[in-house]
């Protein structure tokens, strides 16, 4: 049962859903957990896998004709929400994943920065732009999860 407010998804409009799940299932450590249809149009949940404790989803939905409309979108029309800077984080486990994410990212022409060491508390970082453009950041030593963690450690399990 919930018992306070959380945090749980981004949404993003997308003008194709078959190419975006695609993407993010090659290029992220994201896989689909649902998938959903409706009248609104078409939907997909990405999430890290197995994670139950505090799972964040990416919402993915492309529009049919009304929804379309309602938002403003044309259809098969990319549809950038987060750009420039505003982007999706995804910390890796090293400095030579960000590397390989970026030479996937190259090969595929959707880099967008060059792997690069920043400031420590943002640490060795790269980006690529998604099929509708929006910005995807992968990340490593940027410690957001750990910091997060040392602010407020897990939880103890509940005892019967």
């Amino acid at each position: 049962m919930l018992t306070t407010a959380r945090w749980t998804h981004l949404a993003l409009p997308v003008a194709d859903i078959e190419r975006s799940i695609e993407f993010y299932t090659t290029l992220t450590p994201l896989v689909v957990v649902a998938r959903n249809s409706d009248g609104a149009g078409n939907g997909a949940w990405l999430s890290n896998p197995g994670e139950s404790e505090s799972p964040f989803v990416l919402v993915i939905t492309e529009f049919y004709e009304d929804g379309r409309k309602r938002y403003g979108f044309e259809e098969g029309t990319p549809i950038p929400i987060l750009r420039p800077f505003a982007h999706i984080g995804i910390e890796l486990t090293s400095h030579d994943a960000v590397d390989e994410v970026a030479a996937k990212a190259r090969e595929m022409g959707v880099l967008r920065w060059d792997p690069k060491e920043m400031a420590a508390h943002i640490g060795y970082i790269c980006a690529v732009d998604d099929p509708d453009g929006n910005t995807i950041e992968f990340s490593f030593n940027q410690k957001v999860h750990e910091t997060i963690q040392s602010l407020w450690p897990p939880r103890a399990a509940a005892t019967p």
